[in-house]
């Protein structure tokens, strides 16, 4: 008897993938394959796309505003039931399955929680720095460096906003004061080492502080818990007032495109990844990073991964959501070019702060979601 056949995108790096290849490779009552796109492609590529040639799409959660516009991903309610969502928001790390509410339902799975957190290497840096205020002493000393590529200057800016008090307010982006101050600290920090390190995205990044290639600490970096065991140290990003964590969520889930023909084989398999032993077991053990905070928790998934997991939770469980209106990917690529330009060109704060506004306005429909 033949069995249903899919197919599913994930992004090309082995924490997106080898844990999705092993479980389809068992999975029983159905046929699953996955593919692979870059981390660019992931970050960027239109959803609509991604659905209309793939029954099942991994993707970040400032997609869903821009999936629900084109209706193209079916909410997991219709699938999974009030009492599966209720279940999963108790126990997923920090705001994992949140981000991916909108329009008063939920469009993906959080099979993978990450955020931006501390990263540096392990045999360079005893005691990394704890606050904002430390960072330009430390980075006078050490060679420091911002993830600025492709759309991490704004997120990194957006993080060092919620560390000083505040990120969107009174349907701005951000509070000028705050913005000001944010821009200020990373400017100070956008010296020869940044300036290097322009064009690399994380995983790049994360590879340069394993190899010794000039860059000692990167204060906000999206986790990678495949480097922990590489010489790469992960902490807690640093604090801002009052010990206030500033971090923009990252991770992934898995979508289910309108084109899928949903059966319950296929049901089982999606359960069966969220399920708790998986999520501390087997997901762990194929490079991936579990999304339920029990598995973050666990002292054999930390014990084998540096500490990783525990390390970093505080981060995860704190972490700020992005902007998900249809427009947000648009918003989020404007207002990073604008302001990785400007810390790279010595440019003045309250320019780029009105261009961001500008293209917050522009891309973010009046009286939509956020």
């Amino acid at each position: 008897m033949s069995v249903p056949t899919y197919r599913g995108l994930t992004w090309d790096h082995p924490r997106g993938y080898n844990a999705l290849a092993a479980a389809a490779a068992q999975a029983e009552g159905l046929a699953l394959t996955w593919d692979k796109h870059s981390l660019e492609g992931f970050e960027a590529h239109p959803i609509a796309d991604l659905c209309a040639r793939y029954d099942l799409v991994v993707l970040d959660h400032p997609h869903v505003g821009e999936a629900v516009a084109g209706d193209c991903l079916v909410p997991i309610e219709t699938l999974f039931g009030a009492d599966g969502i209720a279940a999963w928001e108790q126990v997923v790390a920090g705001p994992s399955l949140a981000s991916y509410h909108y329009a008063g339902q939920h469009w993906a799975l959080p099979l993978d929680a990450a955020t931006q957190v501390m990263a540096y290497g392990r045999d360079r840096i005893e005691v990394p720095p704890t606050t904002w205020t430390e960072l330009p002493q430390f980075a006078a000393q050490h060679a420091v460096a911002l993830s600025l590529a492709g759309p991490h200057a704004i997120l990194s800016f957006q993080s060092v906003c919620g560390a000083l008090g505040a990120a969107r307010a009174g349907g701005t982006f951000v509070d000028r004061a705050i913005g000001r101050e944010a821009f200020a600290i990373m400017a100070a920090l956008t010296g020869e080492v940044t300036v290097r390190a322009q064009a690399l995205n994380p995983i790049a990044m994360l590879g340069a502080i394993e190899r010794e290639e000039g860059i000692d600490l990167c204060p906000l970096i999206y986790g990678y818990v495949n480097y922990a065991t590489r010489g790469v140290g992960f902490s807690n990003v640093p604090a801002g007032r009052g010990g206030r964590i500033g971090s923009t969520l990252g991770g992934t889930g898995i979508g289910i495109s309108k084109r899928c023909e949903v059966t319950p084989a296929l049901l089982d398999h999606l359960r069966w990844l969220m399920s708790e032993p998986v999520q501390r077991g087997f997901i762990p053990r194929h490079d991936g990073q579990p999304a339920l905070r029990s598995a973050w928790q666990d002292a054999e998934v930390n014990a084998a991964t540096g500490n990783f997991f525990a390390d970093t939770l505080d981060t995860v469980e704190a972490a700020l959501l992005r902007p998900r209106h249809d427009g947000a990917i648009a918003f989020q690529t404007a207002a990073s070019a604008r302001l990785r330009s400007a810390l790279l060109d010595g440019a003045a704060a309250d320019p780029v702060l009105d261009d961001l506004e500008t293209f917050y306005r522009t891309h973010h429909p009046a009286g939509a979601e956020t």
